[in-house]
C-alpha cells in the first residue's frame, strides 16, 4: 500500500488531504504531520485582532476530524525533511517513511530580516491566530489611549489584501468607538502604488483602493522600504522608479502592523542549514512544475503559500506574487488527481487554475476582485465594491469551517466564491483541475 504524507495541516493541507482520500480511497495510507493539532483559518486572523472574533471562533480539533476520514495524524512537526531517503524526521527525532509527499507548510515569516518587526519585538501581527490573540489585547489598550498608527506591508511581502484589510477595519472599529479623529493611520506599502496587490493590479484595484483611503482619511507611502521599527514609529525609506532614494519617512506610531517578507519552512533545510538543492529556489519555496511536482524528486508535490512563484514584474522595492485559497484550493486538487494517476502506474496531467479571488473585507464596506489567471495577460478581469462583500467573507468562513468539520472536499472555493459573487459563468474558458 502507497503511503502518502501531507506536511502541513492549513488552509492548503487539510484540503488536499481530504481530496487525496476521495481520489484514491482506501488504495493508500494518508498522514497528515503538523506541528499543531489546530486548524486555524488564516483570512479571519484581522477580525480576531480587533476583537470582532475569538480565537476559539475560527479554530478546529484535527485529530478526530482526520481520524473519521481514516487519515493519520502526528502533531510533532517536522524537523527535516530527507528528499533523498523519501522521509521526514519528526520533531521528536523519529522518522516517518514516504512514497509521495506533499509539502503544504505554509511560510515562515521572516520577522527576523527587519529590525523591530513582529510580535516579539515593536509591531503587532495577524499572520497567525496567536498572534492575533495577542493584537486584540495589544488593541484595546491602544483605544483607551489611542494615538497614531502605521500599518502595510514589508519589502518583499506576497499578502497584501490582509493589510488592506486590517488598516480599513481599524478605522471601522474606531468609528464605532468615537475616537477615530484621535487616530492618525499612515498605510506604508512596497508596492509601486496603493491595488498592486504583487499582482500588477487588477481591473481598478489601484483607483479603488486609493479611493477608501481617500474616503477614511488614510495617508499612504508606496515604494517603500521599512528600515527599523521602534517602540516609538518606523522609519521607512521611499524609493523613486529607478530604485534611488525619494525622502526619508520618521513615522510615529503608538501601534504598528507590518506583513513580513515569507521564506520557506525550516525543514526544508538540509543539516549544513542550506535549503536542500533541487527542492527549493534561494529563498526557500519549492520548486514545482505545471503539474505541482518538484522537478528533481518527482514524488514531492507543493501546495500552497510555500510553492515558488516569479515575480509579476520587477519593482523598485521587492514584491511577491500572493497565493489566494482560490489558488491553492485548485493547486490541492490538481495534486491529489496526480498522485492518484501515479499511484495507478499513469503519468500526471491535472494543472491547477492559478486564478485569484480575493474578499477584502472592512467592516462596514468591502471590496471583492477576480482575476482570471492570476498573473497578467488575463482573460477575465472583475472587481466591485459593498457590505455585500463582507456579508460573502463571513459566509465562506462559515462554509470553509464546516467544509473541514465534514471532511468534504466538495464544493471546491472555485465554485462556491464565484457563486457567491454571482459570476460563475466567469469560469468559461478556464482550465479547470477538477
Amino acid at each position: 500500500m502507497s503511503r502518502v504524507v501531507v506536511l502541513g495541516a492549513g488552509i492548503g493541507g487539510v484540503p488536499v488531504a481530504f481530496d487525496l482520500r476521495k481520489e484514491i480511497g482506501r488504495a493508500a495510507e494518508i498522514t497528515v504531520v503538523s506541528n499543531s493539532e489546530w486548524f486555524q483559518f488564516v483570512p479571519s486572523n484581522p477580525w480576531v485582532a480587533l476583537g470582532w472574533r475569538k480565537p476559539e471562533d475560527i479554530k478546529l480539533h484535527l485529530p478526530q476530524i482526520l481520524a473519521r476520514q481514516g487519515i493519520g495524524f502526528s502533531a510533532k512537526g517536522a524537523k527535516r525533511v530527507l528528499p533523498a531517503e523519501n522521509a521526514l524526521e519528526l520533531g521528536d527525532g523519529s522518522r516517518l517513511p514516504y512514497d509521495y509527499l506533499v509539502i503544504a507548510t505554509g511560510p515562515e515569516l521572516a520577522f527576523d530580516e527587519i529590525e523591530g518587526l513582529g510580535p516579539d519585538a515593536n509591531t503587532i501581527s495577524i499572520c497567525h491566530v496567536d498572534h492575533a490573540a495577542e493584537a486584540a489585547e495589544r488593541w484595546e489598550k491602544f483605544c483607551a489611549d489611542p494615538g497614531p498608527i502605521v500599518v502595510g506591508a514589508a519589502q518583499g511581502a506576497s499578502c497584501f489584501g490582509p493589510a488592506y484589510e486590517f488598516a480599513v477595519m481599524m478605522v471601522t472599529d474606531l468609528r464605532r468607538r468615537r475616537i477615530r479623529d484621535r487616530v492618525p493611520i499612515t498605510f506604508v506599502t512596497s508596492e509601486p502604488y496603493i491595488g498592486h496587490l504583487g499582482l500588477g493590479g487588477v481591473g481598478n484595484t489601484k483607483g479603488m483602493l486609493e479611493n477608501v483611503f481617500r474616503d477614511r482619511d488614510v495617508k499612504w507611502i508606496t515604494n517603500a522600504r521599512l528600515d527599523r521599527v521602534t517602540a516609538e514609529g518606523a522609519e521607512v525609506t521611499e524609493l523613486n522608479e529607478d530604485g534611488t532614494v525619494k525622502r526619508a519617512h520618521d513615522l510615529p506610531a503608538k501601534l504598528a502592523m507590518f506583513i513580513p517578507a515569507f521564506r520557506g519552512a525550516a525543514c526544508l533545510k538540509g543539516e549544513d542549514g542550506k535549503w536542500i538543492p533541487g527542492l527549493t529556489n534561494p529563498r526557500g519555496f519549492v520548486s514545482i512544475d505545471r503539474f505541482q511536482r518538484n522537478p528533481t524528486y518527482g514524488n514531492i508535490f507543493g501546495v500552497g503559500v510555500c510553492v515558488a512563484i516569479p515575480p509579476v514584474e520587477q519593482t523598485p522595492v521587492p514584491v511577491g506574487v500572493p497565493k489566494t485559497g482560490y489558488m491553492i484550493e485548485s493547486m490541492a486538487t490538481a495534486t491529489a488527481h496526480n498522485i492518484a494517476e501515479l499511484i495507478a502506474g499513469r503519468e500526471p496531467k491535472a494543472e491547477a487554475t492559478w486564478n485569484a479571488v480575493c474578499l477584502a473585507d472592512f467592516g462596514d464596506d468591502g471590496v471583492a476582485f477576480v482575476a482570471l489567471p492570476q498573473i497578467p495577460p488575463r482573460n477575465v478581469t472583475w472587481s466591485g465594491q459593498g457590505y455585500w462583500v463582507h456579508m460573502a467573507k463571513v459566509a465562506f468562513e462559515r462554509y470553509f469551517l464546516r467544509k473541514i468539520r465534514q471532511g468534504s472536499s466538495e464544493p471546491g472555493y472555485e465554485r462556491y466564491v464565484l457563486k457567491r459573487l454571482g459570476i460563475e459563468k466567469l469560469r468559461g474558458g478556464q482550465k479547470a483541475a477538477s
